[in-house]
């Protein structure tokens, strides 16, 4: 039998999402990203991804650096939080009562707190450790980049996903699906569709299969195709900043698929913005950052 082409992602689905912002807000309602990662040499990974939170709409961001000496501030975005990495996992707020139903959209006037691990993290024990704790945690988690590496090579830490209440959204690129299923990246690319689908069946969670075309797998077991995207996208940073858009929008209430489907086609849509501006070649996460905000305004009803 064949199995189901994947769903293309449109801008009028997930801007369905979106909803208007109460005129008596407070960040509050917005909720928390705690990004934690940044070991040394990579401070920049988390920094991106909290930024990328951040211009999302995120409530408040906390940033957790692994780094010897870490920065004590973001000098062009002071906003952000930032904290020795231990310290910032040791600091987030204890869940409110989930809503019945996994995935469901939270309708409370407090959004969740959500947890981000593994942009620049790196291998060290140190991380692993930081890992283990993370998945202790009945909060919604993104896992992106050494997060995957580590759980393909931890067995242990695999099979503690299974036990978690909270959601997760796994972000791999095709060299860390092959880690995670065991095999060669050429062999995830051959068949892209199901790769996605036995990631998320193995992970217990919401995956995109990030590349040309990446793919969305959901819970349920659908799968969704994005169409924006394009070749100057190939930069570094580029994942870190998807992955805190994927937590901001988790924070401000969407379940999480939801928040990936949205987060995917926002990141290339803006990516698509700047090839328009003829900015195809040497184009920056940074500048996607704000690209995308400014396409989610347009899409955000008033």
């Amino acid at each position: 039998m064949t199995a189901t082409r994947p769903t293309p992602i449109t801008q009028k689905k997930v801007a369905a999402f979106l909803k208007p912002r109460p005129k008596d807000s407070h960040k509050g309602m917005f909720g928390t990203v705690t990004a934690i990662g940044g070991s040394n040499g990579m401070v920049g990974a988390a920094i991106l991804a909290g930024r990328a939170a951040l211009k999302m709409g995120a409530g408040c961001v906390h940033i957790g650096l692994l780094a010897d000496k870490m920065p004590m501030v973001d000098m062009r975005v002071p906003e952000l939080m930032l904290y020795p990495a231990h310290e910032a996992l040791q600091s987030i707020p204890h869940p409110n009562p989930p809503p019945k139903g996994e995935g469901a959209n939270v309708k409370s006037n407090s959004s969740p707190s959500v947890l981000l691990i593994g942009c620049g993290l790196g291998r060290s024990l140190a991380a692993q450790k930081l890992l283990y704790d993370a998945l202790l945690l009945d909060v919604p988690l993104v896992l992106d980049a050494d997060a995957l590496n580590i759980i393909a090579q931890r067995p242990d830490l695999r099979g503690m996903l299974h036990t978690r209440k909270a959601p997760a959204v796994f972000t791999p690129h095709p060299g860390e699906a092959a880690h995670l299923l065991a095999c060669k990246a050429e062999d995830i690319q051959r068949d892209r569709n199901a790769a996605a689908r036995e990631l998320a069946k193995r992970l217990g969670g919401s995956v995109v299969l990030k590349g040309a075309g990446s793919l969305c797998a959901t819970r349920d077991g659908k799968l969704h195709l994005n169409q924006t995207g394009n070749p100057g996208m190939s930069s570094a940073g580029m994942g870190d900043v998807l992955a805190g858009m994927i937590a901001a929008f988790i924070a401000q209430g969407l379940n999480a698929d939801e928040a990936m489907l949205l987060a995917v086609h926002l990141h290339g849509a803006a990516g698509d913005e700047l090839a328009k501006q003829q900015a195809t070649l040497g184009m920056s996460a940074t500048e996607v950052i704000e690209w995308a905000r400014w396409l989610l305004n347009r899409m955000a009803p008033k």
